[in-house]
């Protein structure tokens, strides 16, 4: 598990749209297995990697059909398969037409929190080896938010995972946390390391931790 962290601008996204080739580096290399990314193409690297991002994507299309997107062949129990194990099986099976249910406006007419657990899902059922998620707990509740969590914990097993964190408490246990500031790696480390340092990552820790503590 890498964290990417950093204040807005500081260039998260940025790491992102090079490791997927959405644009390519202009000097310096990025390798996967030890290949050049440069030397593979964008359709077969996008294939290695799944995502989950803050903003969902869904289409007006039934929940079955946006479940499936990007996975060819799939069935209906291994569909089912992916919800449960994301949780949100019993909503689908509660709505009109189960699975067949037409997701009209993007799934707007669901819940913000249902809207995650099924990208989710969706990422489950692509099974790819390596995954960008962006943390997407932001404006649920509690109960909903500990849901995401446990589902996304469960999406990130066996494979290698780059968490755009914004919430610095979520990532404590990351393997390896890489701390951005101006468009460069300030800081890389565990948690322990870089809060034992006291430099720019202990700084935004704290920052966060204290202004919890004022809500709180």
């Amino acid at each position: 598990v890498v964290a990417i962290v950093g204040s807005t601008g500081a260039g998260k996204t940025t790491v992102i749209n090079l490791l997927m080739r959405f644009y390519d580096a202009d000097s310096g290399s990025i390798t996967v297995d030890g290949q050049e990314i440069l030397s593979l193409t964008r359709a077969s690297l996008r294939r290695a990697y799944s995502m989950v991002l803050q903003d969902t994507w869904l289409f007006s299309g039934t929940v079955y059909e946006n479940l499936a997107y990007g996975k060819e062949g799939v069935t209906l129990e291994q569909v089912r398969a992916a919800a449960r194990a994301a949780k949100i099986d019993r909503f689908i099976e509660a709505l009109p037409q189960g699975y067949d249910t037409v997701l009209r406006d993007g799934g707007n007419s669901i819940s913000k929190g249902q809207r995650q657990l099924l990208t989710i899902a969706r990422a489950m059922l692509l099974d790819a080896p390596m995954l960008i998620l962006d943390e997407a707990t932001s404006n649920v509740d509690t109960r909903t938010e500990r849901r995401i969590q446990a589902a996304m914990l469960r999406l990130m097993e066996g494979r290698t995972c780059f968490v755009i964190a914004h919430r610095l408490s979520t990532i404590r246990n990351a393997d390896v946390i890489a701390v951005l500031r101006e468009g460069t790696v300030a800081e890389c480390g565990t948690h322990d390391e870089l809060m034992r340092r006291g430099g720019y990552y202990s700084e935004l820790y704290r920052a966060q931790f204290d202004a919890a503590q004022d809500a709180g």
